[in-house]
């Protein structure tokens, strides 16, 4: 289903005109500014990108060993000029965002309690406020607020246990994808019935055990990615995310029939995603013979 877009013939588009040098890497080593305007210069235009980049936390975040022989992967969250210098790269990131999504494409936005304000403030400026404030839904940009709400995690003393991050759902234009997820509805009056997933997901994180887990410090849950990529991009649609990390968003796309483009400044994260699309691929392609 999509809003306005419907016929496009937008589901022709992949992987068919995705040019050989993109086809042939797919998750590649470079910072997120440069590879969203190589995108651009070779008119690869995505349906659908996912960021989830750093936080502006001031820290450097260490992951876990998953083997004896691989060192524990590490994410370097930690900005020179602080949050000043941290939003400034922002502001950056997310203009080429704008320049670069497809007229009727969707940027879904991680962030979470540290700058979610003020990444949301930079977005309405490139893509447009959209509904915010009482807006009409046919301005371009902000569309929803979803919440994760993922319950692991430590507390402290002095505060509210944080148990959640934010996602900022924008488009580029006043047309865009949506195929919303169905859930059960829970009241008497609609037992038995269908009704539209509710804007706070319930996923849990990645537990210490689970058979996903790469041991990047920043992987998110493939339920949670599977559930976003579904809702908006469409089938043989292109999912970009320039800050791919353990490639999470890349493996759903790919899992779910669309095609999946990366990149990451880290040459682990790089390490960790290619691996998990080639054996993703490997089990696609085996699994026919």
């Amino acid at each position: 289903m999509s809003v306005d877009g419907e016929g496009t013939g937008r589901e022709e588009r992949w992987p068919r005109d995705l040019p050989e040098g993109w086809a042939r890497q797919p998750v590649r080593q470079m910072d997120a500014l440069e590879l969203l305007r190589e995108l651009r210069r070779d008119d690869v235009l995505p349906d659908l990108i996912v960021v989830d980049p750093p936080f502006g936390i001031q820290r450097i975040l260490t992951g876990r060993r998953t083997s004896a022989d691989r060192p524990a992967p590490a994410f370097v969250d930690r900005w020179p000029a602080g949050l000043d210098g941290y939003l400034d790269w922002m502001d950056r990131l997310l203009e080429e965002i704008a320049s670069t999504l497809a007229p009727e494409g969707s940027l879904l936005l991680h962030c979470d309690q540290h700058a979610s304000p003020y990444l949301a403030v930079l977005a309405d400026r490139h893509l447009g406020a959209g509904e915010r404030g009482g807006g009409s839904s046919r301005r371009p940009g902000f569309r929803n607020e979803l919440v994760w709400r993922y319950g692991l995690g430590g507390s402290s003393r002095r505060a509210w246990p944080r148990k959640h991050d934010t996602i900022l759902w924008y488009t580029r234009g006043t047309s865009w994808y949506f195929d919303p997820p169905m859930v059960p509805a829970t009241s008497a009056r609609m037992k038995g019935m269908m009704k539209k997933h509710p804007d706070v997901l319930d996923i849990p994180a990645i537990n210490n055990m689970a058979r996903e887990r790469t041991g990047y410090p920043t992987q998110k849950p493939l339920a949670l990615l599977r559930l976003l990529v579904r809702a908006h991009a469409p089938q043989g649609g292109l999912v970009v995310d320039p800050c791919c990390g353990s490639g999470t968003s890349l493996v759903a796309a790919r899992e779910t029939g669309r095609v999946a483009l990366g990149g990451d400044l880290s040459p682990e994260a790089v390490t960790i995603a290619g691996r998990r699309l080639a054996e993703l691929l490997a089990g696609v392609c085996g699994s026919g013979d």
